[in-house]
């Protein structure tokens, strides 16, 4: 039997009211609109705090870097009998076997003999957040990727001992290939490692330098210096 037609309504008959379930669908739909609109608008009015909320994670991560940094030289100091400086190339290369040049004029390279002797496995520990500071790639195969230009934010300062508890040997966030701290990178604030591993934050002032006792940190006056300017390996 062939199919029929059900009678249609005539043209100018109102359209029917919608069904129950339509009216769900519709207030669903508006539900969801509403839903979205206010989770942006929450989203704008909260971003100015989420922003400033990095500050203390940056503060966090390199106070974290930093203590991992200590116990790397600690660990290399055991090893070698000191911490990494001009005299420790040698007996790396003769140990590990490596043919990278090892050269001492900076805090990369330096901190380079950690990775090399295999005590420090990451280029990671060398991060903080700085102006022209990148995330290492952990290449660190050639001379020219290890701990390259912008891959470490810490100055060094060499030639100290485990004999110098209180004296710093690592501070940071420095904008690499400067000796200027970042003020701003860290809410003001930079993180300096003592021999002994303890890690402090201190202000850093207007001319980007760390004030310890009313002096600057590097001053030979502060008595952990005994009178004699630090070596500072600033990072490249």
């Amino acid at each position: 039997m062939p199919d029929q037609l059900l009678p249609q309504p005539p043209p100018d008959a109102p359209a029917p009211p919608p069904s129950e379930a339509a009216l769900r669908s519709r207030r669903k739909m508006k539900w969801l609109l509403w839903v979205g609109v206010g989770s942006v608008l929450i989203l704008l009015l909260l971003s100015p705090f989420l922003v400033r909320r990095r500050g203390p994670h940056n503060v966090s991560e390199a106070v974290s870097n930093a203590r991992q940094i200590g116990l790397a030289l600690f660990e290399f100091e055991s090893e070698y009998g000191k911490f990494p400086d001009s005299s420790t190339v040698a007996v790396i290369r003769r140990t590990t076997g490596t043919t990278l040049s090892l050269p001492d004029r900076t805090s990369n390279d330096l901190f380079a003999q950690l990775i090399v002797s295999g005590i420090a496995g990451t280029e990671h520990l060398f991060y903080a957040k700085a102006k022209s500071m990148r995330r290492p790639d952990d290449v660190f195969t050639t001379d020219a990727t290890i701990l390259d230009h912008g891959e470490c934010a810490f100055a060094y300062i060499a030639g100290l001992s485990s004999t110098d508890p209180l004296a710093p040997i690592v501070f940071g966030p420095v904008i690499p290939g400067t000796s200027s701290l970042d003020r701003k990178s860290c809410q003001g604030r930079a993180v300096v490692l003592r021999v002994d591993n303890s890690a402090m934050t201190y202000p850093i002032n207007s001319a980007g330098k760390i004030i310890i006792n009313g002096l600057d940190l590097l001053d030979p006056r502060q008595p952990f210096w005994h009178g004699k300017a630090p070596d500072v390996k600033w990072p490249k």
